[in-house]
């Protein structure tokens, strides 16, 4: 009875901002912070990372495209197996350089978006994502989505997995999510957001949209920090977590 919660943060980009950082910090369990291609500077992450490192709270490595006018959710297709994991270390590596300097090491990588997206469905996407964690530390986990290509991977090259499902979004059969561009792909309505993570949690199961039931090892859920009303959302959350008994804390 013990989940993880987390989010998606350090998402905003020289005086723009993207989301309540301070606030989701203090609900969540584990950040995922955004390494400059999508979103996020050298000046956001290390200031993620010190809120993080206040509140008691893991990080990981949230990489993503070189995409921030998409911030990170336009496929860039084109893109080389070797430019994939020169993209993923490069952008990990940066966090850790980022986090040496507030002495806060990161627990793991998340693929951020479009890229995260591919990466559930193609194995050698997800593979060199993965050869690019261990090749700049083979301690950091790999947060996965359970029955994808990215679990796959983790556990193919000896990754320890973070099996991930996200609270607001929904699914298709693949295990993947829906695209966001079909309607209703996001969950936007709080009491049936937390009806569906209970549900979840509580089952170790995903229904897709088509009322598949997608049997997964469940580790953390993800709470978007950029969507409306997301704090609250995220407070709610935790709160009717705890209230069934769930004890929050980060899997690593």
């Amino acid at each position: 009875m013990r989940i993880d919660l987390n989010s998606d943060l350090g998402e905003g980009y020289g005086p723009w901002t993207m989301g309540d950082d301070a606030a989701m910090l203090d609900i969540v369990s584990t950040a995922n912070i955004a390494c400059g291609f999508h979103a996020g500077d050298p000046d956001i992450m290390r200031a993620t990372v010190r809120l993080a490192k206040e509140r008691g709270v893991a990080f990981g490595a949230h990489p993503g495209y070189m995409d921030l006018i998409g911030f990170g959710r336009r496929r860039l297709p084109g893109l080389s197996i070797s430019e994939i994991e020169t993209l993923v270390a490069y952008q990990v590596g940066a966090l850790a350089a980022v986090a040496a300097l507030e002495s806060h090491p990161m627990t793991h990588v998340k693929t951020h978006g479009a890229l995260g997206n591919v990466c559930a469905d193609d194995d050698d996407m997800a593979l060199a994502v993965g050869r690019a964690i261990k090749a700049v530390d083979p301690k950091l986990a790999f947060m996965v989505m359970p029955g994808t290509a990215t679990a796959r991977a983790a556990e193919k090259l000896g990754l320890t997995p973070i099996n991930e499902i996200y609270a607001d979004r929904t699914y298709a059969d693949t295990f993947n999510l829906s695209p966001r561009s079909e309607p209703g792909s996001v969950i936007h309505d709080p009491e049936l957001l937390v009806k569906r993570v209970i549900e979840m949690v509580s089952e170790g199961c995903l229904t897709s949209t088509s009322g598949k039931r997608l049997e997964v090892p469940i580790g953390s859920v993800c709470v978007h920090g950029d969507t409306p009303g997301a704090v609250t959302m995220a407070r709610q959350l935790r709160a009717a977590l705890e209230k069934a008994g769930w004890v929050i804390g980060s899997s690593m």
